[in-house]
């Protein structure tokens, strides 16, 4: 295309940009072959890093090549998400992989004393909120949560080992552990103990994140017990993730687990440069799949979507290969008893195709004081799809934690729900 669409394409995406802020603002083999498995490798990523694998069908692309990767530069340009920025820190695991966090501290109290308003409304809480993200996915992901947040509650946010800017975990070839949802659970306690060591914590987490937060709970009981007044699952799943087919009939996905993701894997593994080139060959296809499987709508904000696939590509393929059996043998039902009696928030995608709706019913019919919120037409990724649901969602939620802390004290902590209703809520999207 010419200069003119070449303009039309940069206004557009600032014009995308510029809502977006107004309204979420709160919110042996040849090489030959080589190449050639690398390049579909690459192709599937995007699929494998948000949780799927192959066989999606994708839409017809339209616009030229590079008329596409102008567009997705000028979305890059002017898109504002994953720019808020924190105090850093370095939590060290317990195999000495260092873990990067950041906090964002209450501004200066008021004369009077009184604690600043969580949108304009209740006082926040004088808690420590930490934030747990996904899988292929970094802390920047809360990007609407933690300017909702900002200033007004200290919080934690933090990348998962491989993950943003924390190190990477030592690979099992070079003799360290296999990566297991426990050992984010470790994870998470070196972050815990390191930027909030004292005081009351409320925990969010969002697919992995939250599964993370059942792993802290099920090896860490008497830290849920003594410091945690509230919690928040976010599309996650606490189990039997081996049974989702991610929206392919069950026959075929379970021929891509056995004929297709252990090639693939051992790709990413084996030939990552040539994997990431595949990647980055194809990646119109990956960011076709990776908008499929991250939203529930077709007309998701283009700069919102872009923001996504950038999180996602940001990932390297050998961490996505290293990570994804994890989530097989991932079972925290029993966990989830650690968090009985706490105002906890269970809230899902309505068509979240990773970590389905129904698991998040699992966790709230294991907590039947949560309160269970289902999202209409939104995907895995609803935070950001959401952005404002979701953060009224996490002030109704911090609106309970004083109850739970003054329960905690009195040594009782039957009725810390307060206002929550037991039972699904379909809630209506902005």
């Amino acid at each position: 295309m010419g200069e003119g669409g070449d303009g039309a394409g940069r206004a557009a995406a600032a014009a995308a940009a510029e809502a977006a802020v107004r309204t979420g603002g709160v919110a042996g083999v040849g090489a030959a072959a080589w190449r050639r498995g690398a390049g579909l490798a690459g192709a599937a990523v995007g699929l494998v890093a948000a949780g799927a694998a192959v066989g999606v069908a994708v839409e017809r692309l339209t616009v030229g090549r590079g008329m596409r990767r102008k567009a997705r530069l000028a979305l890059d340009a002017v898109g504002p998400y994953g720019t808020l920025r924190g105090t850093p820190g370095v939590a060290v695991a317990d195999d000495g992989t260092e873990l990067h966090y950041e906090v964002d501290e209450v501004e200066g109290q008021p004369a009077d004393g009184a604690r600043p308003r969580f949108l304009g409304r209740r006082p926040a809480p004088a808690v420590t909120v930490v934030f747990s993200h996904g899988y292929c996915l970094n802390q920047d992901s809360w990007h609407f949560q933690r300017a909702a947040l900002r200033g007004v509650v200290r919080t934690v946010f933090w990348d998962q080992r491989s993950h943003g800017r924390s190190g990477r975990g030592p690979a099992r070839r070079d003799g360290g552990e296999p990566v297991t949802i426990d050992l984010l659970g470790r994870d998470l306690k070196a972050v815990i103990d390191a930027a909030a060591p004292e005081g009351p914590l409320v925990l969010v987490g969002h697919s992995m994140g939250g599964m993370t937060m059942m792993a802290l709970a099920d090896q860490f009981p008497s830290l849920i017990a003594d410091r945690v007044a509230a919690a928040a699952f976010v599309g996650t799943s606490p189990g039997l993730l081996s049974e989702v087919t991610y929206g392919l009939p069950v026959a075929g996905m379970n021929l891509v687990r056995r004929a297709v993701l252990p090639g693939a894997f051992k790709l990413m593994t084996d030939r990552t440069d040539l994997v990431e080139k595949g990647r980055r060959a194809t990646s119109d296809i990956v960011g076709a799949i990776i908008k499929r499987y991250s939203f529930g709508t077709r007309d998701v904000d283009p700069v919102v979507a872009r923001f996504a696939e950038r999180l996602i590509e940001a990932t390297p393929v050998d961490v996505v290969a290293e990570f994804y059996p994890a989530f097989d043998a991932h079972d925290k039902v029993a966990a989830l008893s650690a968090f009985a009696r706490l105002p906890v928030l269970v809230l899902a995608g309505e068509k979240d195709l990773i970590t389905p709706s129904s698991h998040s019913e699992v966790i709230a019919d294991a907590l039947p004081d949560a309160g269970l919120t289902v999202v209409p037409g939104a995907g895995h990724l609803v935070m950001l799809e959401q952005p404002q649901l979701v953060c009224e969602k996490l002030a109704e939620l911090l609106a309970q934690a004083p109850a739970a802390l003054a329960g905690s004290r009195s040594g009782s902590r039957s009725g810390g729900r307060g206002g929550w209703v037991r039972g699904e809520e379909r809630a209506a999207p902005e």
